[in-house]
C-alpha cells in the first residue's frame, strides 16, 4: 500500500476502535443519535478505502456511495444530538422532514452511474500513485446537497451560542466541544477541495469528531450519575444534594440544596467553586477536611434559626471515584434535643420518649406493611394478617387481667407489645411458597398441602437471617417462634415438629387461637365464612385437643369484643 491507502485505511481502523471504545462507554440513557453517530463513522471512512482501491468504475461508485452514507446522515445526527444536549426540543414534524431531506439527498446519491441529477458524469481517473478516483459532474440534487449541509451547520452553530447565552442548566464544557468540530467541519470539507489535495480531509475529521464525542459521552456518565442521584435523594423531600468534581468544577444540585445555599444560583455546569468566594471559603474548608481524613465527613452549618447536616463522600460512577458528593438535611430538632440535654434532663427525656414511641410505631408499620406484601401473593386470606394481629391484641388485653396467669407464665407489658408486633409476621414463610400453590383458587391436593406446610419452618429461617444483630432479642426470638409453631396443636397433631402441650411457645399458642378462629369466619375461597356460632362451637370443642385448655377463658372473655371486631370491619 501507499501512503494515500495508508491514510484512509488509518482512519477506518481507527474510526472502528474508538466506535469499540464508545460500545463500552454506552448508557440506556445516551442520545440514540450519538450511538447512530458512532456507528455510521467506520461505514463512512470504509467507504474511502473502497474508492481508493478500486479498480473498476463500478466499484469507485459503491464506494462513493458508501461514502455518502455519512455526507447525508451524519451532520444529521450530530445536529440532533446538539438539539438534546442543549436541551431544545424540536416538533416531531420538524425531525421527520430533516430525516426525509436526508433520506431523499441520499437515494439521489445512489442514483449515481443511472442518472445525471446527482452527478451528470462520472469517470474513473486514477492518480501517478495509482490511487482510484472519481471524476465527476455535479448534478443538481448535489447542490441541494451543499445546501441541507449549510443549513444543519448553521442551526447548529446558532444552537450552540444561543445555549452559551442561555442556558444556564447546560455544561459550558459540553456546549464547547460540540462547538469545535462544528467549526472544523467547514474546513474538513472544503478544505481539501481548495488546496486540490490528493487526500480528502474528512475522515481524519471523522475520527477526530469520534474523538470529541467520546469526551462528552464520558462527561455525560458524571452527569448521570449526578442526575440519578439528584432524583433520589429529591424523593426524600427534605435532603439537599451538591456534586462537584475533582476540579471542584460545579456538576449540579436540587432546588433544596440551593434554597439553603442561595450561591448556588449564581454557579453555572463546570464553573469552578473557587469562583464564588462565599460558597469556596464555606465548602473548600469542608473539603480540604475530608481529604485529610475521610472520616471527617460531617459538618454543620447554621442559617437563621436553622442547623442544617453537611455529610460530604465521594461521587463514583462504575466504581471508580469521580468528584465530591454533598447530601445537606435539617438537623435542626436534633440540635435542639442535644441543647435540652445540657440543661434540661427532664424534658428531654420526655422528648426522647416521644421519638422512641415514633420509631417504635414505624417499625410496627413496617413489620406489618412487610407481612401485608408476602399475604398480597395469596388470594385466599385477603386481611388476615391484620385481622390475627388485632384479635391476638384483644386476647393479651384478656390474659393481662389474670394476675396469677401472668405470673406464672412470666408475662411481662414487653411480652404483650413483642407478640403484637410479631403477629403480623406468623405467615411470612408463605414467601418461599409457589405462586401456582399459594394462589391456587381451591382447596390443595395432599402434595400441595406439604409444601404449604413448609411455610413454618421458613418463616422462621427468614426472619431469623431478617432480625439478625437486632438488639431486641426478645421480639426475635417470639417473632421466629410465632412464624414456626403456630400450627403446632396440644395434642402433637400439628406441624412442622408435633410438639405437644407445653413444649410449644406459649406466643405460638396465643397466636394458635387467633388463625383458626379468622380461618373460620373468614370467606376463603374455597368455602364459605362461618357463623359465629359454629366458629365458637369447633373453637369451644378444640379446647385440649387444638388448643391451650388454659386459653379458654381468655378466649370466652375476649369473644363479645372478637365478634363486634368483626362486625365493625364488615367481615362478618
Amino acid at each position: 500500500m501507499n501512503i494515500v491507502e495508508i491514510y484512509y485505511v488509518s482512519a477506518f481502523v481507527i474510526s472502528v476502535i474508538l466506535s469499540g471504545i464508545y460500545s463500552h462507554l454506552w448508557h440506556k440513557n445516551f442520545n440514540v443519535n450519538l450511538s447512530l453517530l458512532f456507528g455510521f463513522i467506520p461505514i463512512a471512512n470504509l467507504g474511502y478505502v473502497f474508492l481508493v482501491k478500486a479498480k473498476t468504475l463500478e466499484e469507485a461508485v459503491i464506494g462513493i456511495q458508501v461514502n455518502y452514507l455519512g455526507g447525508c446522515f451524519l451532520i444529521l445526527f450530530i445536529t440532533f444530538i446538539i438539539f438534546d444536549l442543549c436541551q431544545i426540543v424540536i416538533p416531531p414534524w420538524l425531525t421527520t422532514c430533516m430525516l426525509g431531506l436526508s433520506m431523499f439527498v441520499y437515494l439521489c446519491v445512489l442514483t449515481i452511474g443511472y442518472s445525471g441529477i446527482f452527478y451528470k458524469t462520472a469517470s474513473l481517473k486514477f492518480t501517478k500513485d495509482g490511487i482510484a478516483y472519481l471524476e465527476k459532474e455535479y448534478g443538481p440534487i448535489h447542490t441541494l446537497y451543499y445546501v441541507m449541509m449549510a443549513i444543519y451547520l448553521l442551526v447548529s452553530l446558532a444552537t450552540i451560542v444561543l445555549s452559551l447565552w442561555k442556558k444556564r442548566e447546560v455544561s459550558r464544557r459540553i456546549i464547547w466541544l460540540m462547538a469545535i468540530p462544528e467549526i472544523l467541519s467547514f474546513f474538513a470539507f472544503f478544505g481539501g477541495r481548495m488546496l486540490k489535495t490528493e487526500v480528502e480531509f474528512i475522515p481524519v475529521y471523522y475520527v477526530f469528531a469520534q474523538v470529541v464525542y467520546l469526551l462528552i459521552a464520558h462527561q455525560l456518565c458524571i452527569y448521570d450519575v449526578s442526575n440519578t442521584a439528584m432524583e433520589s435523594i429529591t424523593e426524600t423531600g427534605d435532603t439537599g444534594f451538591i456534586s462537584f468534581d475533582f476540579r471542584l468544577n460545579y456538576l449540579g444540585s436540587n432546588e433544596t440544596a440551593k434554597s439553603i445555599f442561595s450561591g448556588l444560583h449564581e454557579l453555572t455546569l463546570d464553573k469552578s467553586l473557587k469562583k464564588i468566594n462565599a460558597l469556596w471559603n464555606l465548602f473548600g474548608p469542608w473539603i480540604e477536611d475530608f481529604q485529610k481524613d475521610e472520616t471527617q465527613n460531617k459538618f454543620y452549618y447554621e442559617e437563621g434559626d436553622k442547623v442544617y447536616l453537611v455529610e460530604i463522600n465521594y461521587l463514583y460512577h462504575r466504581g471508580s471515584k469521580k468528584g465530591f458528593l454533598f447530601l445537606i438535611t435539617d438537623d435542626t430538632k436534633n440540635q435542639q434535643y442535644i441543647k435540652l440535654l445540657d440543661s434540661y434532663n427532664s424534658d428531654l427525656e420526655r422528648e426522647v420518649e416521644e421519638k422512641t414511641a415514633g420509631i417504635v410505631k414505624m417499625h410496627s408499620q413496617l413489620i406489618r406493611s412487610m407481612a401485608m406484601l408476602v399475604e398480597s401473593r395469596d388470594n385466599s386470606t385477603g386481611g388476615h394478617i391484620v385481622r390475627t394481629s388485632d384479635v391476638v391484641e384483644i386476647l393479651m388485653d384478656e390474659i393481662m387481667k389474670d394476675e396469677a396467669f401472668i405470673t406464672e407464665n412470666c408475662i411481662t407489658e414487653e411480652f404483650r407489645r413483642n407478640i403484637i408486633k410479631a403477629a403480623p409476621l406468623h405467615d411470612i414463610g408463605k414467601i418461599a411458597v409457589d405462586d401456582a400453590i399459594l394462589r391456587k383458587p381451591g382447596r390443595f391436593t395432599d402434595e400441595e398441602f406439604e409444601v404449604m406446610k413448609t411455610h413454618a419452618p421458613e418463616g422462621a429461617r427468614v426472619l431469623h437471617a431478617i432480625l439478625e444483630g437486632t438488639d431486641d432479642v426478645q421480639f426475635k426470638v417470639m417473632a421466629e417462634n410465632v412464624a414456626h409453631f403456630h400450627h403446632e396443636r396440644m395434642d402433637g397433631s400439628g406441624y412442622p415438629e408435633g410438639r405437644v402441650g407445653d413444649a410449644i411457645p406459649l406466643e405460638a399458642r396465643i397466636m394458635a387461637v387467633a388463625d383458626v378462629y379468622d380461618a373460620l369466619v373468614s370467606k376463603r375461597v374455597y368455602k364459605e365464612s362461618m357463623s359465629f356460632e359454629k366458629a365458637d362451637a369447633i373453637m369451644m370443642e378444640s379446647m385440649g385437643k387444638h388448643f391451650d385448655k388454659r386459653l379458654e377463658k381468655f378466649y370466652v372473655a375476649a369473644r363479645p369484643r372478637i365478634e363486634e371486631y368483626y362486625v365493625i370491619r364488615g367481615e362478618h
